[in-house]
């Protein structure tokens, strides 16, 4: 899987403060796990690498009172826990259906948030409080969670029963620079190649424009154009990627 056997892979162990969490961004509506991929999976994937070259291989240590992740001996950041993944059940709980947990209602805000959306729009995902899932689920959650919340990335903590999915918020992360042409070309394959999405036409079509890339259309061929990067996308006549290049100045 790539890159996210790096993100991800069990952890053993600039400080920001834990006082905010963001409302949900209503401009950002979906109404099926595949509409979010479609318009935002792409965005959401590609923070992940920015979290990871913060983090990298870094143990991980999370303390659920104060809302904080700690990576390595103090790179701290604010966090919200969603839920976590039992690896002998293999189910999914929604942090706040984990009664017995006993956790405060404020490490789980987003979660709570989240249900709250999911109820008003009918997504099973986000309002099912246990349920039978696989690792994309987890990715898939995480995802969510971070383009409703503009948070910086979302950490699936193994911690041995079990996968905790937690989401990041830091400028640190944020202001992390990238090369963007190169990483579309990265991203993109990596978004369809883990996720079944109906028509990568318009997932690549919505994460193009939401990067200021100039979008021509001829037939099933989409000419993307900014800064003198040239990418190219040809999909068949049920709108998935054929084939994909670039070209920078």
């Amino acid at each position: 899987m790539g890159l996210f056997n790096k993100l991800f892979k069990k952890k053993e162990e600039n400080k920001e403060s834990t006082s905010t969490v963001i409302q949900p961004n209503i401009s950002k509506h979906f109404t099926s796990e595949n509409d979010f991929l479609e318009k935002f999976g792409a965005a959401a994937l590609e923070k992940q690498r920015n979290l990871y070259d913060v983090t990298g291989d870094l143990s991980w240590n999370v303390d659920m009172d104060k809302e904080e992740i700690t990576f390595g001996e103090n790179r701290t950041f604010p966090m919200q826990a969603l839920g976590s993944f039992s690896h002998s059940s293999e189910t999914w709980l929604w942090i706040w259906e984990n009664k017995a947990a006993g956790y405060t209602e404020s490490v789980m805000k987003q979660a709570l948030l989240l249900k709250q959306y999911g109820e008003q729009n009918n997504i099973d995902l986000l309002t099912v409080g246990k349920f039978d899932a696989v690792e994309n689920d987890l990715h898939l959650i995480g995802m969510i969670a971070v383009e409703m919340f503009n948070g910086s990335g979302y950490y699936l903590g193994n911690y041995g029963q079990g996968t905790m999915v937690l989401t990041i918020k830091s400028d640190v992360i944020d202001k992390v620079e990238s090369e963007e042409f190169s990483r579309i070309l990265t991203v993109f394959p990596e978004l369809i190649s883990i996720f079944e999405i109906q028509n990568h036409k318009n997932a690549f079509t919505n994460y193009l424009t939401q990067k200021d890339y100039k979008l021509t259309s001829n037939g099933n061929e989409i000419k993307a154009e900014k800064n003198e990067n040239v990418i190219n996308a040809v999909f068949n006549e049920d709108n998935l990627l054929i084939e994909l290049n670039g070209s920078n100045a």
